[in-house]
């Protein structure tokens, strides 16, 4: 079963996962809810290592096979030391990507294939999906240049090929297509404030209709 207080943001680069990440965070505390904001790659000490490994360097730094098991691995860790144990205390956690980062990136965009990706989720994420995910949709130049007033250094992925970033869009349309009872696509083309409203306008439908 999904997790009922686990919700992701999902999306291509510049898509604004963050922000809107620290928006949503801001709604449901003032609801009086207890949010956790996390992470992917990253969101524990160890995810946050491996992390480091596989957003900088070269983009052909890693096969797309050897790519996911470092991604799996760090998710395994950020299960068990974060999302869990914060679910287990009732909070709500919004995590800045999740597994459909992975079967979108390495699955399609790498050309890995949905197979290998399918069988990994099983194995480490099992029941452990969200209840909720968004995926904020937007031209891939338009985030390209939104990502490219980042000053953090963590560019791999935004220095890959103009093919990858158009596949890598239509890859999270599909997953959201074939997944309607969990996706939801959001225009982030619009400006940060208007997303905002979007979003909290599916979340607040999503609370009314699940957690009474």
């Amino acid at each position: 079963m999904p997790r009922d207080r686990f919700i992701t943001l999902e999306g291509g680069e510049g898509a604004g996962k963050s922000t809107q990440a620290r928006l949503l965070a801001t709604k449901l505390e003032e609801m009086g809810h207890r949010v956790l904001i996390t992470r992917e790659p990253g969101g524990s000490p160890g995810a946050e290592t491996i992390r480091r490994l596989i957003v900088n360097g070269d983009t052909d730094r890693w096969t797309p096979k050897a790519e996911t098991l470092l991604l799996f691995a760090a998710r395994e860790d950020h299960l068990a030391r974060t999302i869990r144990p914060a679910l287990a205390r009732g909070d709500w956690v919004i995590c800045d990507r999740f597994v459909d980062s992975t079967m979108a990136y390495q699955g399609v965009a790498q050309k890995l294939g949905s197979k290998f990706v399918n069988e990994l989720r099983e194995l480490v994420v099992g029941d452990d999906m969200p209840a909720l995910t968004l995926v904020l949709d937007l031209a891939p130049e338009t985030g390209l240049a939104r990502a490219g007033r980042r000053a953090n250094g963590e560019d791999r992925y935004e220095r890959m090929e103009t093919e990858f970033h158009e596949t890598l869009r239509q890859a999270f349309l599909n997953i959201a297509k074939n997944e309607p009872e969990r996706c939801v696509v959001i225009d982030a083309e619009r400006n940060e404030t208007v997303v905002a409203e979007a979003i909290w306008a599916v979340v607040r439908g999503y609370l009314d209709r699940d957690c009474h």
